[in-house]
């Protein structure tokens, strides 16, 4: 078997149904054949997930930037609410977690390499809009949230990026790409909530607007580099029924619930976390926001490790008690204004999130396969559920903002947070910890 043909010139009428698209398309990918993968192939995948990772960092910096520009809204001289700084922060999980879907089947429509361009460039959008509001303290609050709103764009690249590599890598090797890939991602958030405040900083104060133009740069870096090197597979193909068959299983609903709990977890305290951090401890620097997001980020391939080791419904329902005794420990801080317990209690969340999110990924195929379900059903299930999950990074903000309105403090939505934990703990449990579920270690 020869290598993978890649074509980039006008096509021929005895080419296959490509002939119509036009770019840089490989005709023939099957990774599974040993012969093209070990000439040439595996050489192709890893450029491909190389600069996959870097789209989709960028994609996760830019859906997270407004959880560290909010924070620094009033030295710019805005006058917000508590409430509509919250809303600025959780709008764009919203909106991200909504075009999950959508963006999973780009792919197959446009190519993952022509999709990896546009929607990287279609993060200019929002940096754009970020630039142009942010500078003058008088700009309605409307404006603002539609400004936040367009950063969900960078939400919804996770979707489009892991479904993309997904078709790259043979099943023995599919797991570790799609891992780093998660990961690669996930630490956007934290590399934004690290340079922003660095970046922002002038001799007279903040210049808000450099957020937004950091990023330019990058982003035409990143859609350069996708059309330089990045490759289509005319093979990738997207089968609409998998979300219809997942639909109807009832385990994709399972799933779905118990993933808010651990990525709408991640994605929601890390919106979040800057904006706690100088409320409650206006005293302590915002740039030690973004350990939470990185330990976050870095766990979650040690949940998969776990979750092959002991089964993934052992490792989430642990997961939920370590992040119920992270939501307790900073009640308790918060009670006797220890920064150090508050930090702590936090960054414990973030680990536990991380290692529920790697492990509720390892669960959904095993789970489908113990129930007697299908490849495809599971298939669709990891779209849903992602989609799902995100929404959890709207809710969390959103509970911190109702709570501080009614009681004044955060403390009420933390001790709702621990109660939800609780019952998908004991969800998982039921679901997945007994039977012939935890006779298949799922």
């Amino acid at each position: 078997m020869s290598t993978p043909t890649t074509r980039d010139q006008a096509p021929t009428p005895s080419e296959p149904a490509v002939r119509r698209r036009t770019g840089r398309w490989i005709e023939h990918w099957d990774p599974e054949d040993k012969t093209l993968w070990e000439d040439g192939g595996r050489r192709t995948a890893r450029r491909n997930l190389v600069l996959s990772i870097f789209a989709e960092f960028l994609g996760f910096g830019v859906w997270a930037i407004w959880s560290i520009v909010v924070p620094q809204l009033p030295a710019a001289g805005f006058d917000l609410t508590v409430d509509q700084m919250f809303w600025l922060i959780s709008v764009p999980s919203l909106v991200g977690a909504t075009l999950r879907i959508p963006y999973t089947f780009a792919v197959p429509v446009f190519g993952g390499r022509n999709w990896t361009i546009v929607s990287a460039l279609l993060l200019l959008l929002p940096t754009g809009a970020l630039v142009l509001t942010v500078g003058d303290p008088t700009t309605p609050f409307p404006v603002l949230l539609a400004a936040a709103a367009l950063a969900g764009l960078g939400g919804g690249n996770f979707a489009s990026s892991m479904a993309n590599i997904s078709f790259f890598f043979p099943e023995k090797e599919k797991g570790a790409a799609l891992g780093w890939n998660a990961a690669g991602g996930n630490i956007g958030t934290a590399a934004v909530q690290l340079a922003v405040p660095l970046v922002i900083v002038t001799g007279a104060g903040v210049a808000l607007d450099r957020a937004g133009l950091i990023f330019i740069p990058f982003i035409l870096l990143a859609a350069f580099l996708a059309w330089r090197y990045m490759d289509n597979l005319s093979t990738a193909k997207a089968d609409p029924r998998s979300f219809g068959v997942a639909v109807h299983h009832k385990h994709t609903w399972v799933i779905s619930f118990i993933y808010i709990g651990t990525f709408g977890s991640f994605i929601g305290y890390a919106g979040a976390f800057p904006t706690l951090l100088a409320a409650q401890f206006p005293q302590v620097a915002i740039p030690l926001a973004f350990v939470g997001a990185l330990v976050g980020s870095i766990a979650r391939p040690l949940g998969g490790i776990l979750a092959d080791r002991v089964g993934g419904a052992r490792v989430t329902i642990g997961s939920f008690g370590v992040m119920a005794l992270g939501a307790v420990g900073a009640i308790t801080a918060l009670g006797s204004g220890s920064f150090a317990l508050f930090f702590g209690s936090f960054l414990g969340l973030f680990v536990a999130t991380g290692v529920g999110n790697g492990s509720v990924y390892r669960m959904i195929p095993a789970v489908f396969r113990a129930s007697g379900g299908t490849a495809k059903a599971a298939a669709g299930c990891i779209g849903i559920a992602g989609a799902i999950g995100a929404f959890g990074g709207f809710l969390i903000p959103r509970g911190f903002a109702l709570s501080t309105t009614l009681a004044g403090s955060i403390v009420p939505a933390l001790w709702l947070f621990i109660g939800v934990y609780a019952v998908m703990a004991l969800v998982c449990w039921l679901v997945y910890g007994r039977g012939a579920m935890a006779e298949a270690r799922v």
